[in-house]
C-alpha cells in the first residue's frame, strides 16, 4: 500500500449512522511482481486478503475475528537493503497469529523495527475498537490512534504529502456529506490521477520527474503503478460487527493491466 485514509470513530454504537472505521487504500507496485487478489487464504482460513507471491505476505487485510492491518512503505531509498525482510509478513502475522492486542503486537515489532527496511504498519481490532501505528523511521514509539480522519503515504502518519492531504480532506468531505459513503464512491476518489504543483512536492531522494509521477493518489508508468483499490467499511450492530469490503483491480493476475480496473471483488461478513 501506498496510500491510505481513513476515518476512525471508536466511539461509534449500534444504529449509529457513521461506521467504526471507513478506509479506503491503493497499492502501488511493479507490474511485474506476482500477486493474488483479496480472497479467504486457505493456510490461514480466517484472513481475507491479497497475497505478495514472492515475500509470502500482505499489503492490506483483515480476519473473521475482527483484525485488521495495512502497510504502507518509507520512501528513503538510499537506506533501501537487497537483504532486508519481507515487510508484508507483518501484516500476515498479525492477522494469522495468536490474538494480540495491537499496542502489544506493535511493540513487539518495534523491537525487531531496526531490522526492515522503511515502513508504516497499523493494526486494529474491532472488537476492543482499537487502531494502532507504527513506523520504524519515526522517532516516537507505537501509539493508538485518536478518533478522526487519518493518512498514510510513503512518509510517516499524517505528513502532509500533497495527494495524502487531498484525499484525506476529500473523505472528509464525503462522510460530512454522507456519514456511510458507498465502497464504490470511496474507490472513484481515491483513484484520482492528478498531479501536483512541483513547489508542494516533497524531496525524497528521487529525481523531480519521479517525484511529480508519484504524487498522484492513482499512479500510471509503464513499469509501477497503481495495482488495485480497497474501500473498507466497519459497522458495529447490537450483535457484533459488521465487515464490508470491496477490491477493485487493474490487474486479472496475469500483469495484463487494464485502465480503468474492473476486476472486483466483494466480501462482506459478521466477526466471529
Amino acid at each position: 500500500m501506498c496510500l491510505i485514509v481513513l476515518d476512525w470513530q471508536p466511539a461509534a454504537r449500534p444504529h449509529d449512522a457513521r461506521a467504526l472505521l471507513t478506509l479506503s487504500a491503493n497499492r502501488d507496485e511493479f507490474f511485474s511482481r506476482d500477486a493474488e487478489p483479496m480472497h479467504w487464504w486457505t493456510d490461514a482460513p480466517g484472513v481475507l486478503a491479497g497475497r505478495d507471491l514472492p515475500g509470502g505476505g500482505t499489503w492490506l487485510g483483515v480476519s473473521r475475528d475482527g483484525r485488521f492491518a495495512a502497510l504502507t512503505n518509507f520512501r528513503a531509498p538510499a537506506e533501501t537493503r537487497a537483504d532486508a525482510p519481507t515487510r508484508g509478513t507483518l501484516v500476515s502475522a498479525f492477522l494469522a497469529g495468536e490474538p494480540a492486542a495491537p499496542l502489544d503486537y506493535l511493540r513487539r515489532v518495534a523491537q525487531e523495527g531496526h531490522r526492515y527496511n522503511g515502513f508504516n504498519l497499523l493494526c486494529g481490532d474491532f472488537t476492543r475498537r482499537e487502531l494502532g501505528w507504527y513506523g520504524n523511521r519515526a522517532d516516537a514509539p507505537p501509539a493508538l490512534l485518536n478518533a478522526g480522519v487519518h493518512g498514510l503515504s510513503n512518509s510517516l502518519l499524517n505528513t502532509p504529502w500533497p495527494k495524502l492531504v487531498a484525499q484525506r480532506e476529500a473523505l472528509a468531505d464525503l462522510i460530512h456529506a454522507d456519514e456511510r459513503p458507498s465502497l464504490d464512491v470511496l474507490i472513484d476518489t481515491l483513484r484520482d490521477p492528478r498531479i501536483a504543483d512541483d513547489h508542494l512536492l516533497p524531496a525524497t531522494g528521487i529525481s523531480i520527474e519521479r517525484e511529480r509521477v508519484l504524487s498522484a493518489a492513482f499512479i500510471e508508468t509503464p513499469e509501477y503503478g497503481t495495482r488495485s483499490t480497497t474501500a473498507l467499511r466497519v459497522m458495529p450492530a447490537a450483535d457484533g460487527y459488521f465487515v464490508s469490503i470491496k477490491e477493485r483491480s487493474d490487474d486479472d493476475g496475469s500483469h495484463r493491466i487494464v485502465r480503468p480496473g474492473s476486476f472486483e471483488r466483494k466480501f462482506s461478513f459478521a466477526v466471529e
